[in-house]
């Protein structure tokens, strides 16, 4: 789990995101705060998508909100309590360089002017940029793996 800025409207906003082991992303979510609770929303929106295959770790950098948050979740009874935590900014490479090809597709834009543009703009782009790298395809490259990943990500009727 991590999180980088994007300038919306002139502002910086936080764009949350969480990678499993492989590269894959799992979650993201665009936030104007960087505080307990959006970290709290963030982490129970990267938990429910994994439900069927529980973390056994999660890494993160070292901002305290992610600690509250987890221990939340922990008590809610949505992760189990033998999640090792991790707080290194080495372990945390894969999606610290993964942010770094995100803003260059981002830079052309010239920034966004709202968080609903953005927020749309920046769903878009991790689609495509999932759909590039076969994260949405099961075994053969087809159509219905991309729309089925369109699906869960927007709630398009398919």
């Amino acid at each position: 789990m991590d999180e980088t800025y994007i300038r919306v409207g002139g502002k910086w906003q936080y764009w949350f995101r969480a990678v499993d082991k492989h590269g894959q992303l799992i979650a993201f979510m665009l936030s104007d705060r960087r505080n307990a609770n959006a970290a709290y929303r963030f982490s129970r929106k990267a938990v429910k998508a994994m439900s069927t295959y529980p973390p056994s770790s999660i890494t993160r950098d070292k901002l305290a909100s992610y600690s509250r948050a987890i221990r939340r979740l922990q008590n809610e009874g949505l992760l189990p309590n033998d999640v090792v935590h991790r707080t290194s900014k080495y372990l945390n490479n894969i999606i610290e360089a993964d942010h770094g090809a995100l803003k260059r597709v981002i830079r052309p834009t010239r920034g966004f002017q709202t968080m609903k543009t953005a927020a749309v703009t920046l769903n878009g782009f991790e689609t495509m940029r999932m759909i590039r790298r076969g994260h949405c395809i099961q075994r053969k490259r087809q159509a219905a793996g991309e729309v089925r990943l369109v699906n869960q990500l927007f709630g398009l009727a398919a």
